[in-house]
């Protein structure tokens, strides 16, 4: 059994003291890919946000744990956390053109995780980033290296990007909609460069998204969020499958499909995830849900296990196939 690199238990994140994440818990085995999935606003960016500990300052981490390995992040000064931010942990953003300095060549900024974090002269560091640009297929890498991030196209910046995050060979990758900003061909090009570099380097990927044909393509495992909380996770085939939560059944059910029958109007969830300070009692999908009854209004429903190694939070999780 593969040893997990990343485990967070009963993580509760909140702004100006209402919850965004709320006792979140998933495990993320060693070369493994979990995929945390649901609406904007249902906690998954915040999520990601404090494994990095790289909170907003409007955000605070109130409890729980955050272990890479055997270190408990949360425990650690932030002298300690900056240490491994770039060596063993890193993280591709979701705005890559945002993300990359644009008064500083791209080179140099690749660079600049092995002149932190390895003991590595200016030629071997200009050598090894070179080699990293080339590997995640930018080409001309030589020339890209003294190139400011405008003069790269959106696709370059997101590979550059990679190449920054990879660049130290972390045990953990987390990835935030790697591939919103990008057109087709260029989002299909980033996700087999991400799983390629998965099976050569064995780096954990913590993948966060809402498109689900990336979680089907890529993922090895599925984790559903909503309103802070995560109401299930199964292996991917199994999620794809069969669903025991509502909200997993409806959002599946969104994806268009090539069988389908055509000029039909494309399947909607009704209303939207609440704000924060704004979640109803008792289980927080109950006012968009077909099954809602009484229950559901009172108490919010346990995770409990799913016969697949998975687990689901729903009173009526037997009810869930029949539902469309």
């Amino acid at each position: 059994m593969s040893r997990n690199v990343l485990t967070v238990e009963d993580l509760k994140v909140t702004i100006h003291g209402q919850p965004v994440v709320d006792g979140v818990g998933f495990h993320v085995a060693e070369g493994e890919i979990l995929s945390v999935v649901g609406e904007s606003g249902c906690g998954k960016s915040m999520t990601a946000f404090a494994v990095m500990g790289l909170l907003p300052a409007v955000a605070r981490l109130e409890s729980g744990s955050i272990r890479l390995g055997d270190v408990d992040l949360t425990t650690l000064a932030e002298k300690k956390r900056r240490k491994l931010r770039g060596d063993d942990i890193a993280m591709i953003f979701q705005e890559p053109v945002a993300s990359l300095n644009p008064l500083m060549k791209v080179g140099r900024q690749i660079e600049e995780s092995l002149i932190v974090h390895r003991n590595l002269d200016s030629a071997e560091t200009r050598r090894v980033a070179i080699a990293m640009l080339e590997e995640v297929g930018i080409p001309e890498p030589a020339l890209r290296f003294e190139q400011y991030p405008f003069e790269l196209s959106g696709g370059m910046c997101q590979r550059a990007m990679i190449a920054m995050a990879l660049i130290c060979r972390p045990k953990l990758l987390i990835a935030d909609e790697p591939t919103t900003a990008l057109d087709v061909t260029i989002q299909a090009q980033i996700l087999e460069l991400m799983k390629r570099l998965r099976d050569t380097t064995g780096t954990t990927i913590l993948l966060i998204t809402h498109d689900m044909g990336v979680v089907a393509d890529m993922a090895d495992r599925v984790a559903v969020m909503y309103a802070g909380r995560i109401i299930e996770e199964a292996p991917v085939d199994a999620i794809f499958t069969r669903q025991e939560h509502p909200y997993a059944r409806l959002l599946l059910s969104t994806i268009p499909r090539l069988d389908g029958t055509p000029k039909t109007v494309l399947p909607t969830i009704e209303g939207t995830v609440p704000d924060i300070g704004e979640w109803p009692a008792g289980c927080r999908f109950n006012p968009r849900c077909p099954l809602a009854d009484r229950q559901c209004v009172e108490r919010h429903p346990p995770l409990a296990p799913r016969a697949d190694a998975g687990a689901a939070a729903c009173w009526h999780s037997d009810k869930v196939g029949a539902m469309l």
